[in-house]
């Protein structure tokens, strides 16, 4: 008798994040997963202790996705924080299940910020900031806080919908409340 193929945690984290990533997070549950999986219940509560801890890892995963998009972003803009935004709206829209879990819910973060996701490995704030102080900007950092709420105001709007700017606004946007923000 040939042994049975083992289901491996990547696949599980994987076959989780999938259903995430189309239908939510709250929707993870071991039935839905195992049918993903293609396996039972069974190696899921092997391999994790309960759905909290598969959570953890799925949000470590929607966390380097959201860092992939924002580092293969094309970012051509010379004004601070107008490519920030635009991958950040961008993301909201194209993945808005990822983008709840992210960076509205509570759900997985297991301690990581909001300002640690979006400043990433790469330090992507940290640059837009020196990029400001560089043009002048006496309170760069200041400034980094009032676009950011403007940016997450409009990732908020585009999850729900309610933001339906193509690319040319939303520079033309952005770089209105830099000066606005900056003046």
């Amino acid at each position: 008798m040939s042994r049975k193929a083992t289901i491996t945690q990547k696949e599980i984290v994987n076959a989780a994040f999938k259903i995430t990533k189309k239908e939510g997070f709250e929707q993870i549950t071991s039935r839905k997963l195992a049918a993903a999986a293609g396996c039972s219940t069974q190696p899921i509560f092997r391999i994790y202790e309960n759905m909290d801890a598969l959570k953890l890892d799925v949000y470590a995963k929607a966390a380097e996705y959201y860092e992939e998009y924002y580092s293969e972003f094309k970012k051509n803009h010379e004004v601070p924080f107008v490519d920030l935004g635009l991958a950040y709206i961008g993301f909201a829209q194209k993945n808005p299940h990822l983008f709840r879990l992210l960076f509205i819910s509570q759900q997985g973060s297991n301690g990581k910020s909001m300002y640690d996701l979006v400043n990433g490995k790469d330090e992507n704030v940290v640059k837009e900031i020196s990029k400001a102080a560089a043009l002048g900007v006496k309170d760069a950092q200041q400034l980094f806080m009032q676009m950011w709420i403007f940016i997450h105001g409009a990732g908020c709007m585009a999850v729900t919908g309610d933001y339906d700017l193509d690319e040319a606004a939303s520079v033309g946007m952005l770089e209105s409340a830099f000066k606005s923000f900056s003046a």
